[in-house]
């Protein structure tokens, strides 16, 4: 079982060290693997369900002194970032202080649609069809973004995290990242990228198209 909440994410990482330290060897030694090959790579490690700024610098500061032993061991080095996935409502309204030890933000809006609004999407199947028949919601929140609710976070955490980097890079990842009435809410709150699955890759380019030429329009 893989909870919506509980002890999974960064939390694992905290009390099992190990874990952290594991993955984060594999992805700077494929990064390095790579590189010897002549590939340009630039690896953006991301600490998931932050909700205190101390459980990223302590993810963090294990992710960097990996990178360094793989470098140091291999003779090669690779530039990379260290950010996280803001999933919990928390993570939004603290984002000042947690861009403090973050180089990017994601926001992962398929948990933070279930944190926020007490949705799971194990068991939501069986009554979101209704409240979206009897008009209590305008849409699936988890097909698209629910930008009263969910947006109002979203936004909050870009505008605080740019407080204290005013060039923080922050995107989305999941399934909203290819609806395009959701795709057009990101642009205009001033999100830099949308990440989701390969078969809404088209969708979304022609999504961020139109809300480019919106944007311009006014």
């Amino acid at each position: 079982m893989n909870p919506m909440l509980g002890h999974r994410g960064c939390r694992l990482g905290v009390l099992y060290p190990e874990i952290t330290e594991m993955q984060a060897r594999a992805i700077f030694a494929a990064a390095v693997h790579v590189k010897k090959e002549g590939v340009d790579v630039h690896p953006e490690v991301m600490v998931p369900l932050v909700m205190v700024p101390g459980e990223l610098k302590s993810q963090g500061d294990l992710i960097r002194r990996v990178a360094d032993e793989v470098f140091r061991a291999s003779g090669v080095s690779v530039p990379f970032l260290v950010g996280t996935m803001i999933e919990l409502p928390r993570a939004a309204l603290c984002a000042d202080q947690i861009a403090q030890q973050a180089e990017f933000f994601s926001f992962g809006t398929n948990d933070l649609t279930q944190t926020t609004m007490g949705l799971s999407r194990d068991d939501s199947g069986r009554f979101l069809p209704f409240y979206v028949q009897s008009q209590l919601l305008p849409a699936d929140p988890f097909e698209a973004l629910d930008q009263t609710g969910v947006g109002q976070l979203v936004e909050m955490g870009t505008s605080r995290g740019r407080q204290t980097k005013p060039n923080l890079k922050v995107g989305i990842c999941g399934e909203h990242g290819g609806e395009p009435s959701s795709v057009i809410f990101f642009d205009g709150a001033g999100l830099d990228y949308v990440s989701c699955s390969p078969f809404r890759v088209p969708i979304a380019r022609l999504a961020a198209a139109q809300a480019t030429l919106m944007h311009k329009k006014g």
